[in-house]
């Protein structure tokens, strides 16, 4: 009899073990993707990009250009002859410092100015890379994220002290959230800008760097149910911005 009674508490306390194990591998689904935000080339661009300097840029700086080139660790030689573009900027400084040069996405606006053109970025993502072009300068580059409540998070990509082509990569920190407690659950990120900054002991005045290809491994699994698509951003948005009301 006492035996059967410790077999029943074994089993119990097993189930209860691993009950909260099962839980958490189900929240913890994956289904991870791949996607590019941006490309800089023509036919697949995002969006335009403003190049900005900081408060002592020489004036006429910084320079912007789509310059037609690209990684050959990401494209070869590119025999198929693609149309690729990067996006470059020439800048000065006045004095040595911390200064920054800023790649902000941006559209037109109704007056024909430009305005803030922030990218959204599918799904939860887990890590975000770019290609930069880097001429030895001891330079570094952030990337800057936006949480559906609007506060902005900072992530240092590396520095720019090497030649040519290098991908910088990071991997997103599970403290910014990218869900919320009530449907829609999944509340993206959104891509802001892109920072480069000079360490003051570093020169300054006649300095070149190229960006290409941004992109996101990111977890597109979502659970399904029934009048799911009501809750996907891109079909609210479309419901409420119809005529029809």
């Amino acid at each position: 009899m006492r035996q059967g009674s410790l077999h029943f508490v074994c089993l119990l306390m097993l189930l209860l073990l691993l009950s909260p194990t099962l839980l958490v591998a189900d929240e913890k689904t994956l289904n991870l993707e791949s996607r590019i935000l941006e490309t800089f080339d023509p036919d697949t661009r995002t969006t335009d990009w403003l190049v900005r300097g900081s408060k002592f840029i020489t004036e006429g700086f910084p320079k912007k250009t789509y310059a037609q080139t690209w990684p050959e660790a990401l494209f070869g030689a590119n025999t198929e002859q693609k149309e690729l573009e990067v996006l470059g900027a020439h800048f000065k400084f006045n004095r040595q410092g911390y200064n920054n040069i800023e790649f902000i996405p941006v559209k037109e606006g109704e007056d024909g100015e430009p305005v803030h053109n922030p990218i959204s970025i599918p799904g939860r993502v887990q890590q975000l890379d770019f290609w930069v072009w880097g001429s030895d300068f001891d330079y570094y580059m952030e990337v800057h994220l936006r949480d559906f409540r609007g506060v902005v998070y900072t992530l240092n990509m590396g520095s720019l002290n090497f030649v040519g082509w290098k991908n910088l990569r990071t991997d997103i920190p599970s403290y910014i959230p990218q869900t919320q407690d009530y449907a829609p659950y999944l509340a993206g990120l959104q891509l802001e800008k892109i920072v480069l900054w000079t360490n003051p002991t570093e020169r300054v005045h006649n300095c070149y760097v190229y960006i290409d290809q941004i992109k996101v491994l990111t977890d597109i699994f979502i659970s399904r149910f029934d009048g799911d698509t009501l809750a996907q951003p891109e079909q609210v948005q479309e419901i409420w911005e119809s005529e029809g009301e």
